[in-house]
């Protein structure tokens, strides 16, 4: 089928914003791969410093024949996703050394979970943190004697941060290894329902604590669809994993092959052989075009929403909010995984997966099929599942439909017509709603305001019974200029709680939500923030808000509204404690949330 006549417009337009950036990128890329491979340009100092603790793989690395591969890994055992890519780099440099070659660890990246900083101080650094991986990623591979990498990383902002620094590396060509999504324990909707009892003060925090624990269980990444896994799909449909490798569980024989296999892959596509495939050749714009259409089909995480244009700014690509509101326009919404539906990644990945759902988003022209990615050119691959036969790994055409129509429907019979992705403007600020889980009839909310500074607040006036009609909860101060931009995900069972009581509710805040975030109407992003005098600044209590995901806007309702000045808060106590005060130079620099609250790109 020809290619969507919305997804060839957006596509366009990408390419002639971006056609100045994209084109010095390229540039830049092509002269460092003229430079040859990387090791050839070390002097014998270099090289024996680098090659000194390689024991059985030193004569291989200064022989400089074989290819050399570097391993960035975020592996730590606190994060659960994480916590497999232990026992990655000896099977990657064992599967280098099966074909010659040679693979050493570069260099590791900070990994921090936002489940455990939810709600916490060191909420306030996460954000932050996907400058620092893309930073320490830098430092990794300035040595300068790999001719390809692998990248270990899985979760919320590890992946972006890792995409960045492998698009400023994009000479050399890269693939991304993940760990794959732990078993499935407790229902995502059962421990939801506790959260909101324990919010309600119905049920005590043993109760809480025994949910909590049956749900995040073992080793791989938290079953819902956030942030994490919604990476997971990005990598897919981007052609930087191999095909069907998102969410295959780990300890399995088909994990570890498929380790094995992406290690090889990545030897295979140097500029030593004859299929070189760098980087900055699969990061163009038609690939982000495919992540954000893979993002709204699947009701991905609004964090991609920041992280996508901060990725595609170090590739030269240039996105705007509007660009994803279009494609989500045009988008069948083909899958329902918490919280969009009571399914988990694993029961998705059973009834078809991200190989079903591209072979259909292909079959309806919603997808770019000419791009170039790690497995090989065209998008096609990416419908084929990996299979182990007799040992072997294969890939294997898929069933060709779905094998559960609750979690997963045909293009051509969505659970819903469009993405869900709104993007909102007016003399509010502009943000973005995901309205892939919240009821069409909350789409628009009007309501007076109650302004808070931080979600303590909130919590505090829900406990002491203060919200008793329609509420617009204005949270401000809350963005990356102000305190690096937390998640405001404890809030969600909170709200939930109020509209489940019959209240017509919804957030307008300047920080973000969770990927986990659901059915509650949020407006998020909002920018200007308030800390750079944004018009969330002027909101007062009383003040009638209009948040309106069908016509697309955000307003406060009031004739005097526009001539107010905008409020300043006290952020002294955001500067220090747990780190914080690390990070005073990069809340000075930071850009706004609409162009991806960048401080590196």
């Amino acid at each position: 089928m020809s290619l969507n006549a919305t997804i060839q417009d957006v596509t366009q337009r990408i390419i002639e914003r971006s056609r100045k950036p994209r084109q010095t990128y390229l540039e830049r890329m092509a002269r460092a791969a003229e430079e040859g491979p990387r090791r050839a340009h070390l002097t014998c100092g270099n090289q024996a410093h680098a090659y000194a603790a390689m024991g059985g793989d030193k004569d291989a690395l200064a022989g400089g024949r074989a290819p050399n591969l570097g391993i960035i890994t975020a592996y730590n055992d606190m994060l659960s996703a994480h916590q497999p890519f232990e026992t990655y780099p000896a099977q990657i440099k064992e599967a280098a050394r099966r074909v010659g070659a040679t693979a050493q660890v570069a260099g590791g990246v900070p990994a921090m979970c936002d489940g455990v900083t939810q709600g916490q101080v060191g909420m306030e650094l996460s954000l932050f943190s996907r400058d620092v991986i893309a930073l320490a990623t830098g430092v990794s591979l300035s040595h300068n004697t790999f001719d390809a990498a692998v990248y270990l990383g899985v979760c919320d902002k590890i992946v972006p941060g890792l995409v960045i620094a492998a698009a400023t590396f994009g000479y050399i060509p890269g693939v991304f290894l993940p760990a794959g999504p732990m078993v499935s324990g407790l229902p995502n909707d059962e421990k939801a329902k506790v959260r909101q009892q324990f919010a309600a003060g119905e049920i005590g925090r043993d109760k809480l604590m025994e949910a909590e624990m049956a749900s995040y269980h073992g080793p791989g990444t938290c079953t819902f669809y956030g942030t994490a896994n919604s990476n997971q799909m990005l990598m897919e449909f981007m052609g930087l994993h191999l095909a069907g490798a998102s969410f295959v569980n780990p300890g399995t024989p088909l994990r570890d092959a498929l380790t094995e296999e992406g290690a090889k892959r990545a030897l295979e596509i140097t500029a030593l052989g004859n299929d070189y495939r760098p980087v900055s050749d699969i990061l163009d714009e038609k690939a982000f075009v495919n992540g954000i259409v893979g993002l709204m089909a699947t009701g991905g995480s609004t964090n991609l929403v920041l992280h996508l244009p901060a990725m595609a700014r170090a590739a030269g690509v240039i996105l705007d909010v509007q660009d994803f509101a279009d494609i989500s326009e045009v988008t069948p919404l083909m899958a329902k995984v918490y919280p969009n539906g009571l399914a988990d990644v694993n029961h998705f990945h059973a009834a078809g997966g991200l190989g079903y759902m591209i072979g259909e988003l292909l079959e309806a022209g919603l997808l770019h099929p000419d791009t170039k990615t790690v497995s090989g050119d065209g998008l096609a691959l990416y419908t084929k599942e990996p299979k182990l036969q007799d040992g072997r790994l294969v890939w294997e055409n898929g069933a060709g439909e779905t094998q559960n129509d609750k979690i997963l429907r045909p293009a051509s019979d969505p659970f819903q017509p469009s993405g869900g992705l709104k993007d909102l403007n007016g003399n509010l600020g502009r943000g973005v709603m995901k309205v892939s889980a919240v009821a069409p009839e909350r789409h628009l909310i009007e309501a007076k305001a109650r302004v808070f500074h931080d979600q303590e607040a909130v919590k505090d006036a829900f406990k002491a019974g203060e919200f008793t009609e329609d509420t617009v909860v204005i949270v401000r101060f809350q963005g990356p200029k102000a305190n690096g931009m937390p998640e405001l995900h404890s809030l969600t069972p909170t709200l939930a709680v109020l509209q489940d009581r019959g209240l017509k509710v919804a957030l307008v805040t300047d920080g973000r939500m969770s990927g986990a975030s659901g059915k509650v109407p949020a407006a998020i992003h909002v920018a200007p923030e308030a800390a750079d005098g944004g018009s969330i600044a002027k909101v007062r209590d009383g003040d009638l808000v209009r948040v309106d995901a069908v016509s697309g806007k955000l307003e406060v309702l009031e004739a005097d509204f526009d001539s107010r000045s905008p409020v300043s808060a006290d952020l002294s106590g955001n500067g220090h404690g747990v780190g914080r005060e690390l990070f005073e130079v990069f809340r000075q620099s930071v850009g706004p949330a609409t162009a991806g609250a960048g401080v590196v790109v």
